[in-house]
C-alpha cells in the first residue's frame, strides 16, 4: 500500500504549527506575552499545516471540500489557504494536472484571495519563476500571490529577509511592494503581535518600506486571530504615525476577505471600528466603492501606466480614510501619508475572494 503524497513530501516540505512559535522566541527571546499569544495563534498555524497536507493526501475537489467546510466557520478560510498551498504544490510537481486554477473558478472561488496567499506561501520552495507565474494569475489578483510569497519569506528567512532588508532576486517593480505587504503580515505573527515590538522592528527598515510594512500588518491585524483589545489596536494605530492609512488600507482588505466568504469575524469589526469607526460590513463596502470604475487608464499624477489596478484600488482606500472623520479622531503624528501602497479594482467587480 501507498503512503499518502503528504506523509512523503514531509521530510522535503516539512511544516509544523509547533515550530511557529519555538521559531518567533528565537528572535526576541522568551516573552511571557508572546507565550499567550502563540496559545490564540495556534489554532491558525494548525489550521494553515493541517489542511497544506490534507490537500496533499486528498486532491480531488469532490474528496478535498466537504473536508475543508469541516473546519469551523472562524478558521476556514485559513483552511482554504493552507488548500492553495497544497494545490500550487502539487501543480509544480504535476503541471499537467492544473489543479490550482480549475480550484479558484470553482469552489474556491469564494475565498479566492486566501487560495492566491496561499499559493505564495509555497512560491519560494517550488522550481517556479515568480514573474512566470504571476503572468498567468489574474491580473488584478496576482499581487496577493507575492504577499504570500513575503509572509513565507519574512517568518521562515528572518535573518535575510527581516534583519538583513534582503528582497528575493526577481522580485521587483510593483511586486516588491507587495512582497513588503505579506513580510508586515509575517511580522505579527514574528513579534506575537506585541505593538513595541512590531513598531521597532519596522523602523529598523528602509522608511520608503514602511508603507506596505504597515499595511499588512493593519491586514494581519484584522483578519488573524483576534489578539489585541481596543486600547492596543489604539496604540498600534497611533505608532504607525504618518501611515496609519496604509494601516486603514490593510484592515480594509480584511474586511473584504470576511465580506466575501460569508465569515464574519468579532475581532475584524473590532479593528474597523477602531481604524474606521465603522464595522467590517460598512468598510468592506466602501472598499468595494473604491473599486468602481478602475478598468480604464491610471488618472492624476500618482496614477502612470505602470500602477496595478490592484495598487489604484488600495490608494482609493487610503483617500476614503484620509477624507473620513476617523483621521482626525483617531490620534495623529503628522499628516498621514504613504509609500504609495493601495488596492483592488472593486474586488467585488474583479471576483476577489476571501
Amino acid at each position: 500500500m501507498s503512503l499518502p503524497l503528504g506523509t512523503l513530501l514531509k521530510p522535503v516540505f516539512p511544516l509544523s504549527a509547533e515550530s511557529f512559535p519555538k521559531m518567533a522566541a528565537e528572535r526576541f527571546g522568551a516573552q511571557e506575552d508572546m507565550d499567550k499569544t502563540w496559545l490564540t495563534f495556534e489554532p491558525v498555524a494548525r489550521t494553515l499545516v493541517d489542511s497544506f497536507y490534507l490537500t496533499l493526501d486528498h486532491p480531488k475537489e469532490r474528496d478535498l471540500v466537504p473536508r475543508l467546510d469541516d473546519t469551523p466557520p472562524e478558521l476556514r478560510g485559513i483552511a482554504y489557504e493552507g488548500a492553495g498551498m497544497g494545490l500550487m504544490l502539487l501543480d509544480s510537481l504535476f503541471p499537467y494536472r492544473k489543479r490550482l486554477p480549475a480550484f479558484l473558478h470553482g469552489p474556491g472561488a469564494p475565498y479566492r484571495c486566501l487560495v492566491y496567499i496561499g499559493a505564495g506561501l509555497v512560491l519560494p520552495r517550488v522550481p517556479l519563476a515568480p514573474r512566470r507565474f504571476l503572468l498567468r494569475q489574474d491580473p488584478f489578483l496576482r499581487w496577493l500571490v507575492i504577499d504570500g510569497y513575503g509572509f513565507y519569506e519574512g517568518f521562515f528567512s528572518w535573518r535575510e529577509v527581516v534583519e538583513r532588508h534582503t528582497v528575493p532576486r526577481g522580485i521587483d517593480g510593483y511586486a516588491a511592494r507587495a512582497f513588503d505587504q505579506g513580510v508586515g503580515r509575517s511580522l505579527w505573527f514574528s513579534t506575537g503581535a506585541n505593538v513595541e515590538r512590531i513598531t521597532e522592528t519596522v523602523q529598523a527598515f528602509p522608511p520608503q518600506r514602511h508603507g506596505d510594512l504597515w499595511s499588512g500588518i493593519g491586514l494581519a491585524c484584522a483578519y488573524a486571530a483576534g489578539v489585541m483589545d481596543r486600547t492596543a489596536i489604539v496604540t498600534l494605530l497611533r505608532k504607525a504615525g504618518r501611515h496609519r492609512a496604509d494601516i486603514a488600507a490593510g484592515s480594509a482588505v480584511a474586511s473584504v476577505f470576511r465580506e466575501q466568504s460569508g465569515l464574519p469575524a468579532p475581532h475584524t469589526d473590532l479593528a474597523c471600528d477602531v481604524v474606521w469607526g465603522m464595522d467590517a460590513s460598512a468598510v468592506a463596502a466602501l472598499a468595494h466603492e473604491a473599486g468602481l470604475g478602475l478598468g480604464g487608464p491610471g488618472v492624476g499624477p500618482a496614477d502612470g501606466p505602470g500602477v496595478p489596478e490592484y495598487e489604484r484600488w488600495r490608494r482609493r482606500i487610503r483617500a476614503a480614510w484620509l477624507d473620513s472623520p476617523a483621521a482626525g479622531s483617531s490620534g495623529s503624528s503628522g499628516p498621514s501619508s504613504s509609500s504609495g501602497s493601495s488596492g483592488p479594482s472593486g474586488p467585488e467587480a474583479k471576483g476577489a475572494g476571501a
